[in-house]
């Protein structure tokens, strides 16, 4: 996939969970994507370029922890 792809992938699959009244999380992105454990940085460079882009945001944005973040699509 492209970087691109991943970016939209992402954004889908916050929207799908989102109907579900689930945030994403670096877990979901790596079971999303058949990523390991020890892959958890492409899930986060995922994640990052997802906001970068503004397709999707913190879940809470007052939380200042990085590790248990958890992001919705932007029109939550």
């Amino acid at each position: 996939m492209t970087k691109r792809e991943k970016i939209m992938a992402c954004y889908q699959h916050a929207c799908l969970m989102f109907e579900d009244n689930v945030a994403i999380s670096n877990q979901s992105i790596r079971d999303r994507f058949g990523l390991n454990k020890n892959q958890s940085s492409i899930a986060s460079r995922i994640l990052a370029d997802a906001v970068e882009e503004k397709l999707i945001k913190p879940a809470n944005e007052e939380s200042l922890s990085k590790k248990f973040s958890t992001y919705v699509p932007f029109y939550a």
